[in-house]
Order: C-alpha cells, then sequence, then structure tokens
C-alpha cells in the first residue's frame, strides 16, 4: 500500500492498525494523554514539508522516560509503527504515518534537569525547545549555540543532526551531545556516553543516534555542550554585485582563517522576501550577513579583515553593530525568511531543499543552481549558512499544480547531483527523512547503505520506529 499527495508518491508499505489490545493498554495507562481525535492526529500527521498530512492512529503524550519504554514495549509486541514528535518543524516528511501507527509525542517532557555552567553542559529532556534553553541560562554566563532557526526541541535537534547558523564555529548537534538517554525499540531504556569531553571506550553509540531520525532509538534525555556567551560580539552586513562575490568574500573570509561565527548568505529575492514581511530597508542585491565573537579588540579587528575582504570583491554598504536590539533585529529577520518567502506567493507552500559541498565549490554550485532555476522559471529564494558550504533553496510551489510539483522535483534531483558530484551531500541539515532517501546510494554506495540497513534490522526487526524514512 503507498501513499500519494500532490508532492509526489511515497512508498509507504503495509498499514499496520493499532488494534484493540494495543488501544485499550495505552487507554488505561495513559488516560487522557492518549487521543485519537480527528485534529490532533491531523495535527501530529504532518512537518513543515510540502508533503499531505498523513495522520497516526492515535497520539500518546509521555511525560517520562517510563511512559516511552512501555510504548515501545507494547508496540514492538504487536508490530505497532511508532513516530517521535517534538516541535514538528522538520522538512523533509520526517513525521508522517506513512504505515500507521502511534505518534509519540515528547513536548511535554520539557523539563532542564541540570545546568552547570562551570562545567559548560545542561542535562535537558527531549522535549526542551532551544530558546526555552537559552532562556532559562541566559544569566549563567553561558549559552546554548546550535540554532536552526527554528524553535525546535532538543530531541529533535538530535534526530536530524541538526546545525544552523552557528555552526560554522560551534559545530553540528553531533559536537555538542555528550550523552544520551534513550528507549530501544524493544522498550529497553539505554545510556550512551558519560560526561566526559572524550573517550575511546567501546562503540559510539551517542553519535550513532544523533542524526538517526528517530529510526534506531528513542531519544529522551540528553548532556548538551553549553558556551561562554563572548566578551563582545558584532553583526556587520554587505551588499554585493552578485551572488558569486558573495559566496567568494564567504570562502576568502574562511580561507583567511578568521574566528568568525555566523555568516549567512542572502540572494536579492531573499532580501526583498525579508524587507517586506520583518519591515527593513536593506538594500535588495545579494547579502553576507556575518557574525564575529571574542574580545572587544578582536571583534574590531575581524570585522576589519571581512570588510577589507568584501571590498576587494565589490561590497559596498558594510556596515556592522555592536547594539543589541540591532543584532536581534537583524537575526530575526533571517529567521523569518521561510516565512518571508511564503508571502512572496500567498496561498502556495513552500518546497525547502538543502545541499552542502566543499567550500571550494561553492560560488559554482550555487552560480549553476541559480540558472538553473531561472532556465526553468522556479520562483525561490537562495539563502545559507555559506561558511561551512551548506544553502537552501526555498521554492515556493502550488501545491495543486502537479506539473509545478514535477518541475521542482527534477531541480531538486539535479541540484543533489550538482552537490554529490562536487564532493558534497544531499542534505547538510534538513536530513534525509521520506524526501531524499532515494539518494542515499548515490551518495555513500551500496555497500554502505547495506551496513546502515544492518544496524536498522538489528536495533530495530520488528521494524516499527519511524519505518518508511531513511529506507524503504
Amino acid at each position: 500500500m503507498s501513499t500519494s499527495s500532490v508532492a509526489g508518491a511515497v512508498v509507504a508499505g503495509q498499514k499496520r492498525p493499532l488494534g484493540p489490545a494495543v488501544a485499550a493498554a495505552l487507554r488505561e495507562r495513559f488516560g487522557d494523554r492518549y487521543v485519537t481525535s480527528e485534529a490532533v492526529r491531523q495535527h501530529h500527521g504532518r512537518d513543515e514539508s510540502a508533503y499531505d498530512i498523513t495522520p497516526p492512529d492515535a497520539v500518546v503524550f509521555a511525560l517520562t522516560t517510563e511512559d516511552v519504554a512501555f510504548t515501545l514495549a507494547l508496540a514492538n509486541q504487536h508490530g505497532v509503527p511508532v513516530i517521535a514528535y517534538g516541535a514538528g518543524s522538520s522538512l523533509e516528511g520526517h513525521l508522517l504515518a506513512v504505515q500507521g501507527g502511534i505518534c509519540l509525542d515528547l513536548s511535554r517532557m520539557n523539563n532542564i534537569l541540570e545546568v552547570d555552567a562551570a562545567e559548560g553542559i545542561a542535562v535537558v529532556e527531549a522535549g526542551v525547545t532551544r530558546k526555552q534553553l537559552n532562556e532559562h541560562i541566559r544569566q549563567e554566563g553561558v549559552f546554548f549555540s546550535v540554532d536552526p532557526g527554528a524553535d525546535a526541541t532538543i530531541g529533535g535537534m538530535i534526530a536530524t543532526r541538526a546545525s544552523g547558523t552557528n555552526a560554522v564555529r560551534y559545530g553540528t548537534m553531533r559536537e555538542n551531545v555528550l550523552s544520551l538517554t534513550a528507549v530501544t525499540a524493544s522498550g529497553e531504556i539505554i545510556h550512551t556516553g558519560t560526561r566526559a569531553r572524550k573517550s575511546s571506550a567501546g562503540y559510539d553509540l551517542t553519535h550513532l543516534l544523533v542524526g538517526s531520525e528517530g529510526t534506531l532509538a528513542i531519544v529522551t534525555q540528553a548532556v548538551v555542550k553549553l558556551r561562554p556567551v563572548p566578551e563582545a560580539s558584532s553583526v556587520a552586513v554587505g551588499h554585493f554585485p552578485d551572488v558569486d562575490a558573495a559566496v567568494r568574500t564567504a570562502s576568502e573570509i574562511i580561507q583567511y582563517g578568521l574566528p568568525i561565527a555566523r555568516c549567512e548568505l542572502l540572494d536579492e529575492m531573499t532580501v526583498m522576501a525579508v524587507n517586506r514581511y520583518s519591515k527593513l530597508t536593506l538594500l535588495e542585491r545579494p547579502m553576507l550577513l556575518m557574525e564575529f565573537h571574542g574580545s572587544e579588540t578582536s571583534v574590531a579587528e575581524q570585522t576589519a579583515v571581512a570588510e577589507e575582504i568584501a571590498k576587494q570583491n565589490g561590497g559596498e554598504e558594510f556596515r556592522w553593530t555592536k547594539l543589541p536590539e540591532e543584532r536581534t533585529k537583524l537575526w530575526s529577520a533571517r529567521h523569518n525568511a521561510y516565512f518571508a518567502t511564503l508571502q512572496l506567493r500567498p496561498g502556495c507552500r513552500v518546497f525547502s531543499t538543502d545541499a552542502c559541498v566543499p567550500i571550494s565549490k561553492l560560488a559554482q554550485c550555487i552560480a549553476e543552481t541559480r540558472a538553473d532555476l531561472s532556465a526553468n522559471g522556479i520562483l525561490a529564494t537562495v539563502l545559507g549558512h555559506v561558511g561551512d558550504g551548506n544553502f537552501h533553496v526555498s521554492m515556493v510551489l502550488d501545491p495543486t499544480d502537479q506539473k509545478e510539483w514535477e518541475t521542482c522535483e527534477r531541480f531538486n534531483d539535479r541540484l543533489v547531483h550538482r552537490a554529490i558530484a562536487m564532493g558534497g551531500t544531499c542534505t547538510g541539515e534538513h536530513g534525509v527523512g521520506l524526501h531524499k532517501k532515494r539518494f542515499l546510494e548515490a551518495e555513500h554506495g551500496k555497500q554502505a547503505v547495506d551496513v546502515m540497513r544492518a544496524l536498522k534490522r538489528t536495533m530495530d526487526p520488528n521494524n516499527i520506529l519511524n519505518p518508511g524514512k531513511i529506507f524503504d
């Protein structure tokens, strides 16, 4: 059986109904935290991808690791699928219940259990969001650095190996998780890693689960790294005659060795959309939005060097600010670029994709990608974390128009194969989900994907954990 939509056909596999025994056991344990209403199921059957809603049969709201363990043990016994849910902000169909089953909502597991600013760690439950954590530690002189834009949950960010604007300096979720508490498909609670900054003891189960998209185990707690708040920080904005000049500038800043904290590209369409949505007056030309952290002296030096590099590439209107309100305004506008893109064509959906290539190939890849968009008449914004070679294309399409979808899908295929041919990846941070699983063999080779499948079969022999994702 398969599920299909105007967003393309998805191989789903056979539907596996909940069954009266499972429903009765869940109702007895969870009471009103076991929900089968249409509205709640519909809400939990979609993410921010362009796919149609595919609701689960039931939603369970977990409060403890033991709740998760009970649900998985029961589901595994009866062969019922389980999909973990956090904030619903994923972009590649990760949350769709393509085989039915139980959506396990972890958003109420949102306790910050411990903060040790001196050690630079926090112990959090999976439902804690990144903004919640940063607000909680705001007076401690530390911050949690992973910033994918959306106010995602820590558990969801672990599942997709999220990164975002700060990754060029502070790393992705992979570099910011020390240990996990997780529940296996059979309902066993496991603890991976320690609070130590490194270890050579056994297999690295922590980082096996980071990026596994809920297909190997469900994470319920994490020990994450915290970073010292810098003494000084400044945001710099530079405008360029074309995207190539902006990308060259970003590449040269990285090659020069500047310890830049953020380096974001916005093409002219993105700047126009952001101006309208956030009521700004930015020059509507390709733009780099950069941030520098350090001492007062080092930040001033870094900004000066970046400005000189920008000017050598035709950059102008270069300005920088240390005022917190100005910095917040600019970064809020950048984070709202997705919603700004939606407003370019009201009533439509955004088909968002990403790719990541070596820095030396970035200018070429973006140039060829923009030419491809233009040749096919696709309305889209291009932006990205160009400091680490990652960029996003957000295409605005009519979800009822099959021809538009097919045009965007063909473009996405070309983009992915272009990135892979340049030594890059089909996704820098969105994850695989439903949408990008067909590219895994092209990127990794059949043998490597077979090893991944073998791991999945070993850890989840009944294929109950988010089935249909990463692999068919």
